[in-house]
């Protein structure tokens, strides 16, 4: 077995990381023939759960980070004791250290002693999923989903479009995916402002650009702010804007979207200097964070809290849903709500917005070539889709984590007022998988009451406003080759567009020097990148 060099690594995983949320790779190797669609024909035989047998399955996965702190292996989870409950079969699960999963999962694959199931991002494995087949790392699964997961398949069956997601360009399927069950669970980040600063100035809430440098300014001048908007640095500076967030007002984006059936790069089209333009100036009159470049979550956290930042961009749960609370300690007045993504005329559609794919990256779990339990794992793994499975990933269990209430499952408080003090997300965490991720599909009703303050639940029907559908490039594979050659293509370019957005922005360099780097990524051969992309894309729309 092989090891990915680090640069592969890094470079592939910040590329598919940035695709999870905006941009696909590419696939199919061309080498061999296109493997069959789960079989409509072929009826997986029913499985009665629990299942008896004396069979012990092994799983590698990272627990939950909310849980980081109050539990430390799977085994004290309740959520793993009762799916091997309602299973019947028994799991010994080994958890990575935390933030270390990369890492570990490389050591474990060269040890070359691999668990029955692997929970990981096979998505960004270095040559993409097929490579991880071919190299035999992890089994391709069509057979075993036709024989022995009757769940998956009738979801996929009834769900073509998410169908064409979770295989690759060759029809291969690699994993047991999370799916996100709704339209309205794809969105959840987006720019977050303070809104009862707004209201004690007579502030709008803004919307262009414009709008947004009156409001900052008001914010230094008459509340003090020292960084009037700020965003996070980690892991890279501005890279919580590759969604369109003020960059997309420009009609690009700091990452790869599709116009016009045309793959495009934002930083290299001329809206990328129109947007350093304006950071440049907000930097210099003091309205954005002077430590942008190294403000990491909790350093935000601070800045929030404390009235040092009235603006940012964040998530629903883990940014409203996380400093709201806080400050009205302080303040019962104080409140953060969303705001739309900026444009440059009022009352446009913003181009951009963060939007997720229905499949997502995290929380996929494979079968490892090794497995002597593969049908048994995959029975396993099939619960998930299953109807009881659903209930028991999205709401845990019924008397204890949650009541059905008029036929709707409504969680106790347990989860949302736990007597341990519990936060809601790390209670959550202890007895279900709704609240992060998992092999199986989302309840939009788990959102619904875990993001239960009205900033929240406005947030998500603010930040889906936008065009961001027709600009998406859909989550397509790579090839083994392809997948190398973009990874050491884009491990350049992104280099130089962090520096020439840092330089520029904190006026190291004149705004002129954009067009020397333009040369530069063009040297680095970010065409070539873009034309892999653009392949890709083609061989997507063909399966």
């Amino acid at each position: 077995m092989r090891r990915a060099s680090r640069r592969i690594m890094f470079s592939l995983m910040t590329f598919l990381l940035a695709g999870s949320t905006l941009t696909g790779c590419s696939g199919n190797n061309g080498n061999k023939e296109a493997a069959p669609s789960t079989d409509s024909s072929t009826e997986a035989a029913a499985v009665t759960y629990p299942i008896e047998t004396d069979k012990t399955l092994t799983y590698w996965g990272a627990l939950p980070n909310a849980l980081t702190g109050v539990r430390s292996e799977h085994a004290e989870v309740p959520f793993y004791q009762e799916w091997q409950k309602q299973t019947g079969i028994k799991v010994d699960f080994t958890a990575p250290p935390t933030n270390q999963i990369d890492e570990s999962f490389n050591v474990m694959l060269a040890s070359g002693e691999l668990p029955d199931m692997l929970e990981y991002n096979f998505f960004g494995f270095p040559g993409g999923p097929e490579k991880a087949i071919k190299d035999g790392y992890i089994l391709e699964l069509n057979e075993l989903i036709d024989k022995y997961a009757p769940n998956y398949k009738k979801y996929l069956q009834e769900h073509p479009e998410v169908e064409k997601m979770v295989k690759t360009d060759n029809g291969s399927y690699y994993a047991f995916p999370f799916i996100r069950g709704d339209e309205s669970l794809l969105t959840f980040q987006g720019p977050v402002i303070r809104k009862d600063w707004l209201d004690e100035l007579g502030l709008p809430v803004p919307e262009t650009i414009d709008e947004w440098t009156a409001t900052l300014k008001a914010f230094k001048e008459k509340k003090g702010a020292a960084a009037p908007i700020s965003f996070v640095g980690k892991p890279r500076v501005f890279n919580e804007l590759g969604n369109g967030a003020f960059v997309g007002a420009f009609g690009v984006t700091r990452d790869f979207y599709l116009e016009d059936g045309k793959v495009k790069f934002g930083p290299a089209e001329p809206g990328y200097k129109d947007f350093l333009s304006l950071f440049r100036q907000w930097y210099a009159e003091g309205l954005l964070d002077k430590d942008v470049a190294t403000v990491d979550s909790k350093v935000m956290d601070a800045n929030i809290t404390s009235g040092a930042t009235g603006a940012t961009w964040g998530n629903s749960g883990g940014g409203i849903g996380k400093w709201t609370p806080i400050l009205k300690e302080k303040d019962s007045k104080a409140s953060i709500i969303a705001a739309p993504y900026p444009v440059l005329e009022k009352g446009t559609t913003p181009k951009f917005g963060q939007r997720d794919y229905f499949m997502s990256t995290g929380g996929m779990v494979a079968i490892s070539a090794t497995s002597k339990n593969a049908e048994l794992a995959v029975k396993l793994l099939d619960y998930g889709y299953s109807e009881a499975g659903s209930m028991l990933f999205n709401f845990g269990t019924e008397g204890v984590s949650y009541a059905l209430e008029n036929g709707e499952p409504v969680f106790t408080d347990l989860l949302m007022n736990n007597p341990e003090k519990l936060a809601p997300a790390q209670a959550m965490s202890l007895y279900i998988r709704g609240n992060t991720m998992g092999p199986f599909v989302s309840d939009k009703r788990v959102s619904e009451q875990y993001l239960n303050l009205p900033e929240q639940q406005e947030a998500v029907a603010t930040w889906q406003k936008t065009d961001m559908a027709k600009y998406q490039i859909p989550l397509v594979t790579p090839t083994p080759e392809e997948s190398a050659e973009f990874a050491n293509i884009m491990a350049d370019v992104n280099t130089l567009v962090d520096e020439m957005t840092l330089k520029i922005i904190l006026g190291t360099e004149p705004l002129e020097a954009y067009s020397g780097y333009l040369d530069k990524l063009n040297s680095v051969k970010l065409s070539r990148a873009i034309e892999i992309k653009q392949a890709a894309l083609e061989r997507y729309l063909q399966r």
